[in-house]
């Protein structure tokens, strides 16, 4: 379908051509027509769907019209992550670009005094759209600054994450600021259970709009090493050894591992940054300057850019660890092979990791590509699940239970701990061996046994 064919106004579809914007995604397609009808809707769709123009055009269509008040806020969007606001910000100014009477003002987390004043000036001075991040609109509404007794449009994007990042009491608070009549969107990646009881305590007889998960690109080539986490870095070197890869995204689970991995790509002269939750918003937008106009080669991150960042030119992403799900997966992966051009993704799966990874396979229907560890890294380990012996403990507790049926509880409840205790002990010495099995022996750590106690003499 196209645009043109939505009922959008002619301004909006003026910027639309300009853009050379014709076809509606499907997302799109479905969206737009019944937020012009005033439905509240519930989207369950991907990164890169076209989600944004989704909620963004019928909307700025309807406000354009005429049909709010001039003098209030009548759209609050609710993003996750600040560089998600500023993407959001950044698609307003083009689809926006022939509403001369709609103002927006993006309001997001950050130290920086000057930035919260401008946010103030902005939404005194009446801006039509607010896109913010939950912390920092809160602090805005509690100031005094923010008025949202008159908002017809309230949007959440990437809702999962907002409550992954743990700002469900937030939005709930926001919402509260709300007149009942306000029209509610809600956009997620996926749909647990969390979302669904969201949806139900503020949106009105929602339409749901899902589209199914999709498979990575095909122009994605998709490879892992299995190996032990202390042959990970021994791999990237090797990556980089032929100096070869240029626009690279390296994810990693914690903000240490990003400093760790960035210090030693910088010992071997690559020229790389980093992106977490320790750099202030300045210095976040100042290293994602530098990625983007190719002052630097390699971005190594968090999970802070997995969604939502459009950068077209990316050639290959790394996962330093095995995603948390199949859809994690698809959105790190998805950052490469974008305007048509062909990309690269590789995997380092540890041993323990390896069950998680053979669910993602699972998911795409396909194995992925394994490759041999660089020579001199040692053995890798055998790509099955491992099994950490867990729970052994507690059915033989249970069964002594059985037979103990004159015990106390408290005996009982005792007994349990501390042989479930003893399992989990067992279980992180099995992981160890199993990480550390390649190891030459004198490289082994060594496990002192405990010396019992000598009785004292008279005794």
């Amino acid at each position: 379908m196209k645009f043109e064919e939505l009922n959008l106004n002619d301004n909006i579809l003026d910027a639309l051509d300009d853009m050379r914007f014709e076809e509606c995604t499907p997302i799109q397609e479905k969206c737009i027509p019944e937020i012009l009808d005033g439905r509240d809707l519930i989207g369950v769709a991907q990164t890169g769907t076209g989600k944004t123009a989704a909620y963004l055009l019928p909307i700025l269509s309807l406000i354009d019209d005429g049909y709010y008040p001039e003098d209030s806020i009548n759209c609050v969007i609710m993003s996750p992550t600040r560089e998600l606001a500023q993407q959001i910000d950044q698609a307003m100014e083009g689809f926006g670009y022939y509403l001369s009477d709609i103002g927006s003002v993006a309001v997001y987390g950050g130290n920086d005094g000057g930035r919260y004043d401008q946010e103030t000036r902005g939404l005194q001075l009446g801006a039509n759209v607010v896109i913010a991040t939950p912390g920092r609109l809160i602090s805005h509404i509690t100031m005094g600054h923010a008025d949202l007794s008159r908002v017809s449009f309230f949007v959440l994007d990437e809702a999962d994450r907002m409550l992954d990042m743990g700002f469900s009491d937030d939005i709930l608070k926001i919402a509260s600021y709300l007149p009942s009549n306000c029209q509610i969107i809600m956009f997620s990646a996926t749909m647990p259970a969390k979302i669904e009881q969201l949806a139900k305590t503020l949106l009105k007889n929602p339409v749901e709009v899902k589209l199914a998960v999709s498979r990575p690109a095909d122009n994605i080539r998709q490879q892992a090493y299995v190996c032990h986490e202390n042959q990970k870095i021994g791999i990237l070197r090797d990556l980089f050894k032929a100096g070869e890869l240029k626009r690279v995204i390296i994810f990693a689970s914690s903000k240490l591992k990003v400093k760790d991995i960035t210090r030693t790509l910088l010992l071997k002269k690559i020229n790389c940054g980093e992106m977490h939750s320790d750099l202030d918003q300045s210095q976040r937008d100042e290293m994602m300057y530098r990625f983007k106009s190719g002052q630097v080669d390699v971005l190594v991150a968090t999970d802070i850019v997995a969604r939502g960042i459009d950068i077209d030119d990316i050639a290959t992403v790394i996962n330093y660890d095995v995603p948390h799900d199949s859809e994690d997966y698809v959105h790190r992966i998805g950052r490469t092979a974008r305007a048509q051009r062909d990309g690269r993704a590789i995997t380092l799966i540890r041993g323990r990791e390896i069950g998680d990874f053979m669910q993602i396979e699972k998911f795409l229907g396909y194995p992925v590509e394994k490759l041999p560890l660089p020579e001199g890294l040692g053995e890798a380990p055998e790509y099955k699940p491992m099994h950490t012996g867990r729970g052994r403990g507690d059915g033989k507790s249970r069964r002594r239970g059985d037979k103990k049926g004159k015990s106390s509880e408290k005996r009982k409840s005792k007994s349990k701990s501390k042989k479930s205790a003893k399992s989990d002990e067992k279980a992180q010495t099995a992981v160890m061996k199993e990480d550390t099995k390649h190891l030459p022996a004198e490289q082994k750590p060594r496990h002192r046994r405990r010396s019992k106690k000598k009785k004292p003499e008279g005794e």
